[in-house]
């Protein structure tokens, strides 16, 4: 097995969860799948794990996902998606260049360019631009944090912080960023205890943490 340290861990149906994308989307972009007529259609890009007898992809593709995922919930095309992934990938030299600190500051000329190259409706255009400045970049990029050379290197989901997808700890499972505890393993123990005073002095953590741990993970199965 290859060396997962500061890379992440998540399946299909953890990646589906903290994307927003559905398993089946998650399986067809990152693996690529047959069409009807046996045509092999290849991934958007290759996946940071890279287990034969299992699909499992990493955090970089974890936040990759959410950008493909907004851009098909407001109508642009997947061949549209993947052909400015394969510009932005040369300009940047990058494998994940929709969540790179330059694709935040100059992906929108990127984007813009493709749109001209590969769409001809031009109300469909100019709508979808709108979509990349209005809409995406200011959702997505929420919450994110560089390193020093643009690489996103951990993902704060929520407007709080409490919670924290950090590749470094737990195989980027979401924790409390405080204390570095799975928010997966304290809603288990609420289920099991069903009082919050008690899974929160079980983990020795302040109630209002445990409650936050608990509806992170209520609002995972909700989406």
């Amino acid at each position: 097995m290859m060396d997962l340290t500061g890379i992440g861990l998540y399946t299909l149906t953890q990646a589906s969860r903290l994307s927003g994308a559905k398993a089946t989307e998650v399986s067809r972009w990152l693996f690529g799948y047959k069409t009807n007529g046996g045509k092999k259609i290849p991934p958007l890009w290759q996946s940071q794990v890279q287990e034969p007898d299992e699909k499992v992809i990493g955090f970089r593709d974890l936040l990759e996902l959410r950008f493909i995922k907004a851009f098909v919930n407001h109508g642009v095309p997947v061949q549209v998606i993947r052909a400015a992934l394969t510009s932005a990938k040369e300009i940047f030299k990058t494998d994940y260049p929709f969540t790179s600190h330059r694709f935040l500051t100059d992906g929108r000329s990127i984007f813009y360019e493709t749109l001209n190259q590969e769409e001809h409706e031009l109300t469909d255009l100019a709508r979808r631009q709108l979509v990349f400045e209005s809409i995406i970049r200011p959702q997505l990029y929420r919450g994110i944090e560089f390193s020093a050379q643009g690489t996103a290197i951990r993902w704060y989901p929520g407007k709080a912080k409490t919670v924290v997808l950090d590749p470094e700890i737990s195989f980027g499972r979401p924790i409390l960023s405080a204390f570095g505890i799975p928010t997966e393993i304290i809603a288990q123990a609420m289920k099991a205890e069903q009082n919050i005073k008690a899974v929160a002095a079980q983990f020795e953590i302040p109630v209002a943490q445990a409650r936050a741990a608990v509806r992170f993970e209520e609002q995972l199965l909700a989406a």
